[in-house]
């Protein structure tokens, strides 16, 4: 039977509701991004103009959008379709009536409502320098190379270094108010970092700190991740405190290096959970050993990470895990400083040797 052009626009917008937005996390009809579809007879087939409204003029994902649309109508079966796509943006009230909605669906911090399913995991250690960071930046990275929604937040205010792990230069698009995270290898991103500068020292108290942290996780647009990881400051403080509060369903993971110095420390971290609602998930020994000729040298001793595990199960009452040792390797620092976690190789997929696989091991520890 012969399609008419307003069945086959029907058929068209129908076809386009299954179109993402890579920010939003819904559907371009959804979002009232499509404002007109329009079919006219040309010889054997149609030509079929779509109108594209996006939310912010010069967006960089126009041409990822642009390319799922005309995928779509070319996927049509039943006629010759020719598509003309005309981009432009959402006027200011349309744009302001969608944030709108979007702040009124979510209200508050979204990963503290019944039912989310996201996975949180509070990276923390009792001092620094143990690679509390590092660890954050490549776990995030490897969830997102094994297909998990992935989020993260460097709550680390005055030590914040994400932005430098992931090569993050850019600023977070603001949408009248609502910010849109930064998508580096596959994960979405917010820290301090994005807005004060590299260079720039923060002197915040503790109240500005908590108020940092909820304007992370309300005022950002986030979807509904599978996993959201949180780059803490070393030892207990405000943040930690914060986290607690905000987050009682996340779960602690505690870095250490293996000497004593470190190790001693670190359990104080974990102790938080005696008097806040998180859990301790387990424990990450990092610098666990240098390989040189085929042969381990233990350069910061041994034993720290098993240590921490022990202590805590004793002090916590439920088993706290040695997760994982992970081996000292320059590559770690020197990918990472170039902006790449060490995890992935350069098409961004993960490495399935050496770092590669102790991370996704990791991983899978952690989801089960």
């Amino acid at each position: 039977m012969t399609q008419t052009a307003r069945q086959i626009e029907a058929a068209i917008y129908d076809r386009l509701s299954r179109v993402i937005d890579p920010e939003l996390g819904r559907s371009v009809t959804d979002l009232g991004m499509i404002a007109a579809i329009n079919a006219v007879p040309a010889g054997d087939g149609y030509d079929v103009t779509v109108q594209v409204e996006l939310t912010v003029e010069g967006c960089p994902l126009s041409e990822t959008i642009t390319n799922q649309i005309n995928g779509a109508i070319a996927s049509y079966p039943d006629a010759t379709l020719v598509p003309h796509i005309e981009v432009t943006s959402m006027s200011h009230d349309k744009l302001a009536d969608l944030v709108a909605d979007l702040k009124a669906e979510r209200k508050q911090n979204p990963f503290n409502k019944p039912g989310v399913k996201t996975r949180i995991f509070a990276i923390a250690s009792g001092k620094g320098g143990v690679g509390k960071s590092s660890v954050t930046a490549n776990l995030a990275a490897t969830f997102a190379a094994l297909g998990y929604d992935t989020a993260a937040i460097d709550a680390d205010i005055y030590g914040f270094s994400l932005p430098k792990l992931f090569g993050v230069h850019a600023q977070p698009t603001n949408l009248n108010g609502m910010l849109m995270p930064v998508t580096a290898w596959g994960v979405k991103l917010i820290s301090i970092g994005m807005f004060a500068g590299a260079d720039r020292a923060i002197l915040w108290r503790g109240p500005r700190l908590q108020r940092s942290l909820e304007q992370f996780l309300s005022d950002v647009w986030w979807g509904e991740p599978d996993v959201l990881l949180l780059d803490l400051a070393p030892g207990t403080g405000d943040m930690a405190i914060s986290v607690a509060q905000a987050l009682p369903n996340a779960e602690l993971v505690v870095v250490t290096t293996p000497q004593p110095s470190a190790s001693d420390v670190a359990v104080r971290s974990g102790l938080v959970a005696l008097q806040v609602p998180m859990k301790v998930r387990g424990v990450v020994e990092n610098m666990s050993w240098y390989e040189h000729k085929g042969e381990r040298l233990e350069i910061f001793g041994a034993g720290g990470g098993r240590r921490v595990s022990e202590q805590l199960t004793d002090a916590l009452g439920y088993d706290v895990p040695l997760m994982a040792q992970l081996p000292l390797e320059p590559e770690l620092r020197e990918t990472g400083e170039a902006g790449r976690p060490a995890v992935l190789d350069k098409d961004g997929a993960l490495r399935s040797d050496g770092i590669g696989r102790e991370f996704r091991t990791l991983a899978e520890k952690l989801m089960r």
